[in-house]
């Protein structure tokens, strides 16, 4: 086995890996793999993207093999996170996965789908969640049979070093939001302040949920994700990411991993 090791922790796997490189392999397996059965099943691989390093290490998946045995006319793609900036703009989640990612790959472009960045935070995310409507009334994404949200076969998330996913940030009242499947912020604690992002009741109905989580600055937030810490530890928004039905993988490297707890590392 390539990685330092997968082990089950109660509702999550983690699979934790000794370089970026080899994290990077494993991941675009895993999402090959998912894509796979996802197109034999249901026709379509509906896919939500998040911003930052997390992109870069979907790399992979544009080289051999996987840039010819993945079927990418199939695939669907979202964003569980925006920053409400113009798409040529540095701070542009879809900017970053355009250069990094899907240019480099046959995807169709109008299965491609951004916000529209000329509105403000709020008529953006009404906008999205539009759209993600009329693509759960197509088919394109499922519906949870649990609750009406949509179900992404694969939401993929990074988590910042205070423990953010997607743009869900620690003690922010967009925590508590359960009636929006899009909603959005304009005082984001890192800029830029504006964005949209899914709610926790959309990414805990995938059926599919990834965290990417590297280096040494995200491995505190990694501890207090998913390590049992008391309940006067701070509780961090990764923690809240537990899919009701689907499958929850997170994707560390070793700095990212060295301070979960019971996990040791081979010298």
């Amino acid at each position: 086995m390539a990685h330092v090791g997968v082990h089950n922790h109660k509702d999550k796997e983690l699979r934790i890996h000794e370089s970026l490189d080899e994290l990077g392999t494993d991941l675009a397996d895993y999402i090959a793999e998912l894509s796979e059965t996802s197109v034999k099943e249901r026709g379509v691989f509906a896919v939500a993207l998040s911003g930052g390093s997390l992109i870069g290490l979907l790399g992979k998946l544009c080289e051999a093999p996987y840039n010819k045995t993945v079927d990418w006319t199939k695939w669907y793609i979202l964003w569980a996170d925006e920053r409400v900036v113009a798409k040529n703009h540095a701070d542009s989640n879809y900017k970053l996965a355009k250069e990094g990612f899907f240019s480099k790959v046959p995807i169709v472009p109008s299965h491609v789908h951004s916000i529209n960045d000329s509105v403000s935070a709020e008529e953006a995310a009404n906008e999205y969640e539009f759209v993600i409507r009329q693509l759960v009334k197509s088919r394109v994404i499922s519906v949870s049979d649990t609750s009406d949200c949509p179900k992404f076969d694969l939401i993929l998330l990074g988590i910042g070093p205070d423990g953010h996913v997607a743009s869900l940030f620690p003690n922010h009242p967009v925590l508590d939001e359960k009636d929006e499947w899009v909603t959005f912020i304009t005082d984001s604690p890192k800029p830029p302040p504006e964005r949209i992002t899914f709610t926790l009741p959309v990414i805990n109905s995938a059926s599919n949920v990834v965290v990417v989580v590297t280096g040494d600055s995200k491995a505190d937030a990694a501890h207090l994700a998913v390590d049992d810490v008391g309940p006067d530890s701070p509780l961090v928004p990764a923690k809240l990411v537990q899919p009701t039905k689907g499958k929850l993988v997170w994707f560390l490297d070793k700095p990212a991993a060295s301070k979960l707890e019971g996990i040791q590392f081979s010298e």
